[in-house]
């Protein structure tokens, strides 16, 4: 069923308070019953039609001028095979111009990242990089992970950026939208192949994935981390496998994301734990359980985010809670209301990875003095860049130095 743009905020309501102004679409905002829920809430895909997804919805992306949902015309046509077959993964080949994207964010350790795809098949219920699919006209419900993007050529592309003449390197971030090491890395390989260019270059990188795939490239990574090159973190939610199932439901488990760091360290890598993200009043009594372990692990590094909910992540994030902790739902996002001045998100340079108030306050500090107890940040890695060796283009002239 396809309605009118102006129709859209009535037609996909959202379960939770609308975004702030600056943060959606000129769409009227939807209407809720006393007690903070939408009254008329998108409807949900069929189970059995996304088995091993996070997101329950599809909702249209916030730059489309019309909203689609299925609705049944009378014919059965919601009752078919195909209609309840389950969602498939679907990749498509993109031929980005350039690799390295920059940015000049004062909150974040790094300028310049790489993410060799667009979607993310791990499917993480909270994944704030879901409302970037809206800029391809997807969903960042759904599609996000179930509609992706391979970036073809991604190694040609770096090796022809750190060559420009007037390339100055620094550590490069690879991770910080989607994963790098999701399931299909399997068969298109584009993390392995900028590794290598990489690793030839003698360039440092920093990687952040919930994968233990990141194993598979310890050849790379092992003397590059050797020569000062190479960092890699691994983010931990919850060691509730159930839960972890639910909210990440093709990321590695807890205990091989474990597992991955203890190898990764016995091979002489800087391996960084993110406690990440934290959810208040769901994942939050696990923030000393998962260092400890971590520690134990080989991890020397830690770190922590508080869950952010911009833009679609709000209703996408919802759903799920509702569906699967309904008891928990007022006490998380009123946990999350006092983090952000009232609100579900505050995107402040400086606070949107911590929060403010009380509570964010005492996570913090409890994270702290975790960390200090158990040795960790004593001696932070710094990658080297003096060893950097621009590629040399087809053509092009050798160093002499």
């Amino acid at each position: 069923m396809l309605r009118r743009a102006g129709d859209k905020g009535k037609a996909t309501a959202s379960i939770l308070p609308p975004p702030e102004p600056w943060e959606q679409a000129d769409d009227p905002a939807p209407e809720y019953s006393a007690d903070g829920l939408a009254e008329d809430p998108p409807p949900k895909v069929p189970t059995e039609r996304r088995p091993g997804r996070g997101a329950a919805t599809n909702r249209s992306g916030r730059f489309e001028r019309q909203a689609r949902e299925p609705v049944d015309d009378g014919w059965g046509a919601l009752e078919t095979q195909e209609a309840l077959a389950p969602l498939r993964t679907e990749i498509a080949m993109e031929r980005p111009k350039t690799i390295i994207t920059r940015n000049d964010s004062p909150d974040i350790p790094f300028d310049r990242s790489i993410n060799p795809y667009r979607g993310c098949e791990h499917g993480c219920v909270y994944c704030y990089a879901r409302p970037t699919h809206a800029f391809m006209g997807l969903s960042p419900g759904l599609d996000f992970e179930t509609r992706l993007f391979v970036k073809e050529g991604a190694a040609a592309l770096l090796e022809r950026e750190l060559s420009a003449p007037n390339y100055t390197p620094k550590v490069i971030a690879i991770g910080t939208n989607t994963d790098p090491y999701q399931p299909i890395e399997r068969s298109h390989r584009i993390m392995r192949e900028i590794l290598e260019v990489l690793s030839k270059a003698n360039h440092p990188v920093g990687i952040t994935t919930k994968s233990a795939l990141c194993t598979r490239d310890l050849d790379l990574l092992a003397p590059m981390a050797a020569k000062g090159l190479a960092r890699v973190a691994l983010s931990i939610t919850t060691f509730d496998r159930r839960l972890a199932r639910g909210m990440e439901p093709r990321a590695s488990t807890p205990e091989r994301r474990l597992e991955a760091i203890r190898q990764l360290s016995a091979a002489g890598i800087p391996t960084t734990v993110m406690v990440a993200p934290i959810i208040p009043g769901v994942t939050d009594s696990e923030i000393e359980t998962i260092l400890e372990r971590a520690h134990e692990a080989g991890a020397r590094d830690a770190g922590y985010v508080m869950l952010r909910l911009p833009l679609e992540v709000q209703d996408i994030f919802g759903e799920w809670l509702l569906e699967n902790a309904p008891d928990k739902y007022r006490r998380v996002m009123s946990l999350m209301r006092s983090m952000r001045e009232g609100k579900l998100y505050d995107a402040t340079f400086g606070k949107r990875m911590t929060g403010t108030g009380p509570y964010a306050g005492i996570t913090g500090r409890r994270f702290e003095a975790a960390a200090l107890r158990l040795g960790f940040n004593e001696a932070r890695t710094r990658l080297r860049t003096d060893l950097f060796r621009p590629p040399v283009r087809p053509g092009g002239q050798m160093s002499l130095f």
